[in-house]
C-alpha cells in the first residue's frame, strides 16, 4: 500500500452525481435561509402592527378617560361645622345646617349657634375637619354624608331663602 503525500496529492474530480447532491443541498439550504429571513420580516410587520394598535388603543383610552374625567362633574362632600369656644370648627349631626333658617352665604343660625358647611373635608362628628374649605366649588355636586344634596346660592346666588338676587329669571 502507497501512501500519499499531502504536498503533492491532488483530490480527485468531483463525480457528476456528487456535483448534483452538493448543488442540491445548497440550493435546500439557500430557499431555507429565505424562508428563515422571510418569516423574522413577517414577525417584524406583526410586531410594528400590534405596536401601533396598542398605541392607537392606549390614545384612544387617554382621550377617553380625559373627556370622561372633563365631562363628568366634580363630587365633593360637605360637612356641617361649628365653631368651638376657641373659634376652631368642628363637625356636627348634618341635621344642624338643614331645615332652619339660611342666613348669609351658606351660614346657619339655629338657637343662637352658628353653622356652615366645610366642603372636601374628612371627619367624623365631634373632631375638626380635615382638609377642605368653607368656599363651595363652582359647578361640583355637593352631598353631605347623610346623602342630602347641597344647591343653594349665597350672595349673589340663587335659590334659598337668603340667596341674592342675580340669579333666577
Amino acid at each position: 500500500m502507497e501512501f500519499q503525500d499531502a504536498e503533492t496529492t491532488r483530490p480527485r474530480p468531483p463525480t457528476p452525481a456528487e456535483l448534483r447532491a452538493r448543488k442540491k443541498y445548497e440550493e435546500k439550504q439557500r430557499e431555507i435561509e429565505e424562508a428563515r429571513l422571510e418569516a423574522q420580516a413577517q414577525r417584524a410587520q406583526q410586531k410594528r402592527v400590534l405596536m401601533g394598535a396598542a398605541a392607537a388603543v392606549g390614545v384612544v383610552g387617554v382621550v377617553a378617560g380625559l373627556g370622561y374625567w372633563l365631562l363628568t362633574p366634580e363630587h365633593v362632600t360637605a360637612q356641617c361645622v361649628q365653631d368651638d369656644q376657641n373659634g376652631q370648627p368642628v363637625i356636627v349631626p348634618d341635621s344642624y345646617c338643614t331645615g332652619h333658617t339660611a342666613g348669609l352665604n351658606g351660614f346657619f343660625f339655629y338657637g343662637g349657634h352658628q353653622y356652615r358647611y366645610y366642603y372636601g373635608s374628612s371627619g367624623t362628628v365631634g373632631q375638626r375637619p380635615s382638609g377642605g374649605t368653607t368656599v363651595a366649588p363652582k359647578g361640583a355636586t355637593i352631598t353631605t354624608k347623610s346623602g342630602t344634596t347641597i344647591s343653594r346660592g349665597g350672595l349673589g346666588g340663587s335659590g334659598g331663602k337668603g340667596g341674592g338676587g342675580s340669579g333666577g329669571s
